[in-house]
This record gives C-alpha cells, sequence and structure tokens, in this order.
C-alpha cells in the first residue's frame, strides 16, 4: 500500500484529519519523566488521530537522551497510525542517502519533512522507498513564509510553485510526495497547491482558521497538526478529550456547507 493510501484509509475508518504533534518539554520532572508523558498522550490520543508528528527540534534539544527516547517511543507506536517525522532536512544528495536509510529503514517512520530548497537532487534519495512519503516545505505557517515562499518571480510564479513542481516531478515514483502549507497562510496559495497530501500546521495556538482548506474541496488525505492544544493546554481535560475535541472541530469544518 502506497503512503497516501494508507493515510487515506487511516482518515476513512477514523473520520479523523487530526495530526498529534509530539513537542516533549521536560518539566518539573526533568528528562526522565519524558518518557512516561509521551506514553500517557499517545495511549490517549491514537484513537483519534490520523498521524502523529514527532518534531525531532525537540528530541535533539535532550542531546542523546532525547534520541533514546525518541527511538523507544517509534518501536512502540501503534501500527495502526501513521508517523510523520517533522525533521525538515536538508542537504546534498549524498548526505540525504543517509537521513532516508536513518528515517525509513532505521526507524521505519511512514513520512518524512523536508526542506527541498537544495533542489531535486536533494529530495532524490527519498523517492525510491515503497510505501513511504515526504512532505516538502512549501508554505510555512510563520510570518517569514512571505519573505522567500510566497514572492512572486519574474514569470509570476511564486517561489512555492517551484517546490510543487518538483513533487509533480517526483510523481509515478515508488514515494508519495506531499506538501508542507501553514494554516495561517492558507487562504491565498491553496489554489496553486496540488492535490496531493498536505501537512497543515498552524491550528489551535497559532490561530489559523479551517475555513479556508475546508472550503479548497482537496481530494488528498490532508491532516492538520495540533501540538501545544493537546499536550499543553491548561484547561482541565485529558489528552484524550482534548485530541477528541480537536478531531472533532477539524470534521465540523469540513462538514459545513460552503457559502
Amino acid at each position: 500500500m502506497r503512503y497516501r493510501e494508507r493515510l487515506q484509509a487511516r482518515i476513512a475508518a477514523t473520520g479523523s484529519r487530526l495530526c498529534v504533534g509530539l513537542d516533549p518539554r521536560p518539566g518539573e520532572g526533568g528528562i526522565e519523566a519524558v518518557p512516561d508523558f509521551l506514553k500517557r498522550v499517545v495511549d490517549e490520543t491514537w484513537q483519534h488521530a490520523a498521524a502523529f508528528k514527532p518534531n525531532m527540534a525537540y528530541f535533539e534539544a535532550m542531546g542523546l537522551r532525547g534520541i533514546e527516547i525518541l527511538e523507544k517511543m517509534l518501536g512502540d507506536m501503534p501500527s495502526e497510525v501513521p508517523v510523520i517525522l517533522d525533521a525538515k532536512r536538508s542537504d546534498i544528495g549524498e548526505t540525504q542517502k543517509y537521513y532516508a536509510h536513518s528515517y525509513f529503514a532505521h526507524w521505519k517512520v511512514d513520512a518524512v519533512t523536508l526542506n527541498p530548497f537544495l533542489g531535486y537532487d536533494s529530495i532524490e534519495p527519498f523517492l525510491a522507498w515503497e510505501g513511504k512519503g515526504i512532505y516538502l516545505l512549501a508554505v510555512t505557517s510563520n510570518a517569514g513564509s512571505a519573505d522567500f515562499q510566497q514572492q512572486t518571480l519574474a514569470d509570476g510564479r511564486s517561489v512555492f510553485e517551484l517546490v510543487t513542481a518538483l513533487g509533480e516531478r517526483a510523481k509515478g515514483l515508488p514515494t508519495d510526495v506531499g506538501y508542507v502549507v501553514g494554516l495561517t497562510n492558507a487562504a491565498g496559495v491553496l489554489a496553486k497547491i496540488p492535490d496531493a497530501p498536505l501537512l497543515v500546521p498552524g491550528l489551535g495556538a497559532q490561530g489559523g482558521d479551517l475555513a479556508a482548506l475546508a472550503a479548497a474541496a482537496r481530494t488528498a488525505p490532508d491532516v492538520i497538526n495540533v501540538s501545544r492544544g493537546i499536550l499543553y493546554a491548561d484547561d482541565g481535560s485529558s489528552y484524550g478529550e482534548r485530541a477528541r475535541s480537536w478531531a472533532a472541530r477539524i470534521s465540523q469544518a469540513y462538514e459545513e456547507p460552503v457559502a
């Protein structure tokens, strides 16, 4: 089964497009409390999750112990839920071969985020993996997206359209290519984004609005990430209750008729 098909099947089975972001921040218990924290989050949320998205930065910030925690967590993840490793790697092709082997062969994640701005040969080592996916940074959720990604070129295209051209070039290869499109910046760009899987950050703490994404009537298996709103919301609810609430909110937005 291709990555896109597996993700689509998970969305259909759960009725959820929620991607649960795993961004551990050691608190009073320190680093050694993180594994139990992550286990509770995963155990309570997986039934409501279309995907999980561990962010490498939070694990790397804990040093070698953080990498050990990540590796153990990945080995224990529920097999029903695709895992998107948020690594945003970018390097020359020879180095990218080793990143691809690490993530797909060793850690066995289902997909990974990549920074595509070194060009097609920098993503090529990721494209021969059956059943796997990559998400290229296209229009991110931060304000700085306007500095480069949304700039207009002399031929009338935006820079992010050069990114989507890389994905179109990779069609027919074993690995599925999708894009990272921030919800905070989605309204003005979705019409120019191919109907490929999207990983959509920016909902919740960043204030993104689901209306533009839902109105686009895309058929691809898009997933919407929520991290802080599930892991760190100070609302007295459990992780599972928060995940169920966010999943329902996302589903409702997709079901509401477009005016």
